[in-house]
């Protein structure tokens, strides 16, 4: 990320927006396009790299990046403060995610875990008045997450009926939605604890470092190994999963964040599972089923009418994590 995104010179650090302006919808759409690219990134390169030793590498790449991202701009991220405990929750469950994720991605398609994902923010929803005692969906936004689940159990009972990538789909397809209650339970960890405080860097490095400590050991248990060479295609899809989206897309969504009204950035998240969708089947060549593509629109609806119903969380009460990826 360029330091003229990251702050830009016209404008104070700490100033912030009403409205979303075309630069901010610009940027939300590249960092929806680049969520969406990293499932079919993570796929074809693990013809190459076995999948836990791909999400460590990820992990601990773009823990570099973002520590000395957070050392040139003088972040104070003190990981062995009070925030410690928490920090270890979430890195921890951060892994529990990103293996599903990667190990999902051998057996479904990346168009399908991509939507079976992001029924992480209707967790999210549903969690919310467990940790902050308010928070709670109202109708309007409830009758969107039972379309939104309505829509993925159907096209989960396809993955069992008619599936399209072998017969352990349903296995993928299942380690698809554990990774999204995987996501939301760190969103909930986040907001519940000492970490909804703390500098966005220091949430995301836990995450990073636990997490790639310990798929780098789930790695050596199952006996992968680092392949003894890799094609130029491989190693820019993993630069790209490292630097692209795990570093760059990040740090722009917290800046974002910290600028503009959080429901409103929080509704772009819609576009995320049908760049996915349209990657797998655009790049890969993947099946696009009736079923897939109703699951995807109800999920985009859902999300639209939770962040922006009668009763959408307002910005000083919902600062939205960045979707994972």
């Amino acid at each position: 990320m360029s330091r003229a995104i990251a702050t830009p010179s016209t404008q104070p650090s700490d100033a912030r927006r009403t409205h979303l302006d075309s630069r901010a919808v610009a940027l939300l759409l590249l960092c929806c396009l680049l969520w969406g690219l990293n499932q079919v990134a993570a796929k074809v390169a693990m013809a190459e790299i076995p999948p836990l030793t791909q999400a460590a590498v990820r992990s601990i790449g773009g823990a570099l990046l973002v520590a000395a991202w957070a050392r040139w701009r003088g972040v104070s991220t003190n990981l062995l403060g009070s925030t410690l405990p928490a920090g270890l929750l979430v890195g921890t469950l951060f892994a529990a995610e990103f293996a599903c994720i990667f190990l999902g991605l051998q057996y479904t398609t990346a168009s399908r875990m991509a939507v079976f994902l992001y029924l992480s923010p209707f967790v999210v929803a549903l969690g919310m008045p467990l940790v902050t005692g308010t928070e709670r969906p109202d109708t309007v936004q409830l009758c969107g997450l039972a379309a939104a689940f309505g829509g993925v159990a159907w096209a989960f009972g396809e993955g069992l009926a008619h599936p399209v990538a072998g017969d352990r789909q349903w296995w993928g397809d299942a380690l698809g939605l554990a990774a999204a209650v995987l996501w939301g339970a760190t969103t909930l960890g986040i907001r519940g604890s000492r970490l909804t405080t703390a500098p966005p860097e220091a949430t995301l490095l836990y995450q990073l470092i636990v997490s790639g400590a310990l798929l780098a050991v789930g790695a050596w248990l199952t006996g992968e190994r680092w392949p003894v060479r890799l094609s130029p295609l491989a190693l820019a899809l993993m630069a790209f999963q490292v630097v692209v989206v795990t570093a760059f897309s990040y740090l722009l969504w917290f800046w974002l964040v910290r600028h503009y009204p959080a429901t409103r950035l929080a509704a772009f998240t819609l576009f995320t599972p049908l760049f996915g969708l349209l990657a797998g089947v655009g790049l890969l060549g993947e099946p696009l089923t009736l079923r897939l593509l109703v699951a995807a629109a109800a999920v985009a609806l859902g999300i639209a009418v939770v962040n922006r119903g009668p009763g959408a969380l307002s910005p000083r009460r919902r600062q939205p994590s960045p979707p994972e990826t």
